[in-house]
């Protein structure tokens, strides 16, 4: 099942999640370079995209927009 498959990882995530709650809440806890790159890594396992490739693509498709009315009308 998917909960037996992802199980792991979702322990993995709620560990993390938690750590990062405790800096929320004002504890002394540090994000470490470690912690960092493991919230990461789980960030793509999941699929899920940074800010900067989603503005990124933004910016693409709003490209290919221009470009798409400029081919649509003639007259410019």
């Amino acid at each position: 099942t998917l909960i037996h498959l992802l199980g792991p990882r979702l322990d993995e995530a709620s560990s993390l999640f938690d750590e990062l709650g405790a800096l929320w809440r004002g504890d002394r806890v540090r994000v470490g370079e470690g912690t960092k790159r493991r919230v990461q890594e789980l960030a793509r396992e999941l699929g899920l995209v940074t800010r900067d490739e989603l503005d990124e693509l933004d910016l693409r498709v709003a490209q290919l927009e221009h470009r798409l009315r400029l081919l649509e009308d003639p007259e410019r």
